[in-house]
């Protein structure tokens, strides 16, 4: 008979944030079987494992509710979000998912910032999900099914409305998705594959979430001057379906636009009370995408993140190669294509009211295939933790840890996960709460964050003392029927 007071690991007196956004207690917790067995006074208790956590900070593992790491799941060791405490990712944001689709030519903006043709290779969703069995990553991955993804997979041209049978086609290819156990639908209607999309269109689609218990997140048509108009229409999709909506990327962007998230959030505050509604944001005030000609101008400064014609410029401010090619910024913008960038194009008052809003998860959007990129993509968790909450009180650390964790659970359904508890899953993150913070910057961006100790994902260590140890004991996480 084994011994309850024995365990896999064994983590004494650390400082527990639970996930609850209530102040942190100190004390011990035990692992075992990849889940949390016992928290509190465990003097007595024997581990295979044990950790003396004094002076640290023990937390669940985060949950990064906005990434594109759909294909860096299967292709490394993710140590852009372990090296942060993250422990689970949502992709297939902002309508564009690797699945369901196969490709005889190139991904057409911005399906490429996922990858190129050979890794759309899963033409149902169902065999995305048994790769990432197959192929388990480093961390857990709830899945989205994209929007642009299904059009770009049924229709012979995306600069227009789809037809009824073409919707028909989308929705059942959603609908085998979901039964294959995707979390929702995401869409992008800023982006050019959807941007001919009606209303209608989505509404038919969203239509299948609610007997699935599924969610709808949607990178808005707009975030700039017509901002409040695309809140409206994101706001009907979610009531016309009757399921929950997440506005990704919360911001106002456009200095034109500069101090409106003032607006925004009361009219999202406003909303929420009459359907559930979630929103996630990241801690910078610049954006990364792809690089189109008819954006430069909303941004003071643009940085080349990537170029297929002219890899060379990887990094390079737009306006200096602009100069150097004695030509306007659009028409550099033009030559470089298809590639990516960064727009400075947020004010710093509106990142930090949107970041104090008490709904706001953190989703850092990073994109982990471009050549230079954001920052946030190594910075955000770390970011949050030690310069919003610890410098600059923006807030307290345990509501940080809750922005990362419960809520992010509670909003995307994923159960038992998210808290420190009983019984739930052993993601887990062991900081330094008095030096924990992002190290990645625009210059440098791949740079692991400072004061992150050690990550476990299903009570397997995947990041440790500066370095990804490994193992890939995540998996994918399927939506269940209600």
């Amino acid at each position: 008979m084994t011994d309850p007071s024995t365990c896999d690991l064994l983590i004494q007196r650390a400082l527990l944030f639970d996930g609850s956004g209530t102040p942190p207690t100190v004390g011990d917790l035990a692992v075992t079987d990849g889940q949390i067995t016992v928290i509190g006074d465990l003097r007595g208790w024997h581990g295979r494992e044990v950790i003396d956590a004094h002076g640290l900070a023990l937390a669940p593992g985060f949950i990064d509710v906005h990434t594109h790491d759909d294909r860096a799941l299967l292709a490394g060791d993710m140590a852009a979000k372990t090296s942060q405490g993250v422990t689970t990712v949502v992709t297939g944001n902002c309508g564009i998912s690797l699945a369901p689709l196969s490709l005889r030519g190139a991904p057409p903006p911005p399906l490429d910032l996922l990858g190129t043709r050979e890794d759309y290779r899963y033409p149902s969703f169902s065999a995305y999900l048994e790769a990432l069995d197959r192929q388990p990553p480093a961390v857990n991955a709830a899945c989205l099914v994209g929007h642009s993804t299904l059009r770009v997979g049924v229709m012979d041209d995306l600069d227009r409305p789809a037809t009824a049978d073409e919707i028909a086609a989308m929705q059942a290819k959603l609908r085998e998705a979901l039964d294959a156990g995707a979390i929702g639908l995401s869409t992008g209607l800023a982006y050019a594959p959807a941007v001919k999309c009606e209303t209608a269109e989505v509404q038919a689609l969203a239509a299948l979430l609610k007997a699935a218990g599924a969610i709808h997140t949607t990178h808005m048509r707009n975030e700039e001057e017509r901002v409040t108009e695309a809140m409206d229409e994101a706001f009907a999709i979610g009531r016309s379906a009757e399921v929950p909506v997440v506005i990704s990327h919360f911001k106002v962007h456009g200095k034109a636009n500069f101090g409106r998230s003032v607006e925004t959030l009361a009219k999202f505050d406003a909303q929420r009370r009459q359907q559930p509604l979630g929103l996630d944001a990241y801690p910078y005030s610049a954006s990364s995408t792809v690089l189109k000609a008819e954006w430069v101008d909303e941004a003071p400064k643009v940085m080349v993140t990537w170029s297929v014609p002219h890899p060379e410029m990887t990094g390079r401010m737009l306006e200096k190669i602009a100069t150097e090619w004695n030509c306007s910024q659009e028409e550099a913008a033009k030559r470089l294509q298809p590639a990516g960038a960064v727009y400075f194009a947020m004010d710093e008052a509106d990142v930090r009211r949107i970041l104090s809003y008490p709904h706001t998860m953190i989703g850092s959007d990073g994109l982990p295939h471009d050549a230079h990129p954001h920052p946030r993509l190594w910075g955000s968790f770390p970011r949050v933790l030690g310069h919003y909450a610890r410098d600059e009180h923006l807030f307290p650390m345990e509501e940080a840890i809750r922005r990362m964790t419960s809520l992010s659970a509670e909003r995307f359904g994923l159960a038992g996960r998210g808290r420190l508890m009983q019984t739930y899953a052993a993601d887990l993150v062991l900081f330094d709460p008095k030096n924990v913070k992002d190290r990645a910057t625009f210059e440098d961006p791949k740079q692991p964050a400072a004061g992150i100790h050690t990550v476990w994902v299903n009570g397997q260590a995947v990041w440790r003392d500066g370095n990804s140890t490994g193992a890939r004991p995540g998996r994918a996480l399927r939506r269940r029927t209600r």
